[in-house]
């Protein structure tokens, strides 16, 4: 039992889920449809275990908990990915990838809450494999199993990649057997892969890369890839690359933060004085047209926290270096219009659990919200762990899981008894 647990009844009745295999969640989106949370009783952490730095957050799939660490190997530090056994939380196996080699973000054990080095990307889990990409731009597939290396590329001595600063910080997306990612080279900005051998599948165009994962949607009726690159939003046909549409955004320093997708709508935003915007899509007989939605410089600015998408409002952390201070925010989709706010959550990332938004501040801890945009209505709030928090909580199977600089943890939320 958490002796930091608030007076407020916290527990989660689920219904059966499934994995959580990469970073925006089973569906693209950050949602998990079929969850049902109940305020009842008190949460049961199943287990917390100590890990080496880093921002990466966790992917379940299978039985395991993926992550990606620093840690000393062999004299060098390096990124590792490390398997957990999602039961126990015992370390089933690891793997070394690039040294772990940063432009100088401090050190992300401290607890000033402002910068950090360490890996930035989680690992995507598809059909018994684990494919990450490290934040020198090593794409790599293990063997869930054991660890064993099945395929690799450098993409920056293989396609011309061309890092950018604070490093990669886009996670793979793994889509019908195929594994996204922006290069970044010329006539290979953006790739595809067979995620079972690792042989390229397409590349085009000059696109150049961003910290922002990709997602895969469908809009009317057309399965697409969105890329947020530094030029504004591309989608593509997956099978062929081919661009469905394209719309210019700013790019400043830094774009961390997932497109969002809600029926035609397509929403994004950065940090850096950059702001927010969202397009409406229309399919005709000449093709895709995007049509600006609305505008909003240097507001409604997502950090490197993605909102998630529920009746037509988005939710999410929306502030910029506001650390333990910026606020959960709820926004009307189609116009921008903020419906409330509440400070005190940080830099920190939230998912949608059935009708349920589960928040994880940057201070470390996990707070029930009902998503409605009348009024901010918490149901529960714990304090669970120590350090950092800019990672993603992951839901599988009737458990959360959550990451911060020092630890990771699941909470285990089976039916009050």
């Amino acid at each position: 039992m958490l002796d930091l647990l608030r007076a407020i009844p916290f527990a989660l009745t689920v219904a059966a889920a499934g994995d959580w295999p990469q970073y925006n969640g089973p569906a693209h989106d950050r949602t998990v449809a079929e969850g049902k949370v109940e305020a009842q009783g008190f949460p049961e952490v199943a287990w917390k275990v100590d890990v080496g730095s880093g921002f990466s957050s966790i992917a379940v799939s299978g039985g395991k908990a993926y992550s990606l660490v620093q840690r000393d190997v062999d004299g060098k530090a390096r990124e590792v990915l490390v398997a957990l056994d999602a039961a126990s939380g015992k370390e089933l196996w690891s793997a070394p990838l690039s040294p772990a080699e940063y432009d100088g973000g401090g050190d992300s054990g401290t607890d000033d809450n402002q910068g950090g080095d360490g890996p930035r990307t989680t690992p995507s889990v598809d059909d018994g494999r684990v494919i990450v990409l490290d934040a020198q731009l090593l794409l790599m597939a293990f063997d869930a199993a054991n660890g064993k290396e099945l395929w690799r590329h450098d993409l920056v001595k293989d396609f011309g990649a061309k890092p950018i600063r604070w490093q990669n910080g886009a996670s793979p997306l793994v889509e019908g057997g195929r594994v996204f990612v922006v290069g970044g080279g010329d006539g290979k900005g953006l790739l595809a892969f067979d995620a079972k051998s690792g042989a390229l599948a397409w590349a085009t165009g000059d696109d150049q890369m961003t910290h922002a994962t990709p997602v895969a949607a469908t809009i009317h009726g057309q399965r697409q890839v969105i890329f947020f690159v530094q030029s504004g939003l591309v989608s593509v046909v997956p099978e062929s690359g081919a661009v469905l549409w394209r719309t210019e955004f700013p790019y400043r320093t830094s774009t961390a933060a997932s497109p969002v997708v809600a029926g035609d709508l397509v929403y994004c935003s950065a940090g850096y004085g950059v702001g927010a915007a969202a397009w409406s899509l229309a399919k005709g007989a000449d093709g895709w047209k995007a049509e600006l939605q609305w505008r909003a410089p240097n507001k409604l600015i997502n950090h490197w926290s993605t909102p998630v998408a529920h009746d037509g409002h988005l939710y999410g952390m929306f502030s910029f270096k506001e650390y333990g201070q910026g606020p959960l925010q709820c926004v009307e989709l189609a116009t921008g219009e903020v419906r409330w706010s509440q400070e005190g959550f940080g830099p920190g990332n939230c998912i949608l659990v059935g009708d349920t938004l589960v928040a994880l501040s940057d201070a470390g801890e996990v707070v029930l919200v009902e998503p409605r945009p009348d009024s901010y209505k918490e149901r529960a709030r714990a304090d669970v762990l120590d350090g950092k928090c800019w990672s993603m909580p992951a839901f599988s199977d009737g458990a959360l899981y959550v990451r911060s600089t020092r630890q990771a943890a699941k909470i285990d939320v089976a039916p009050a008894r």
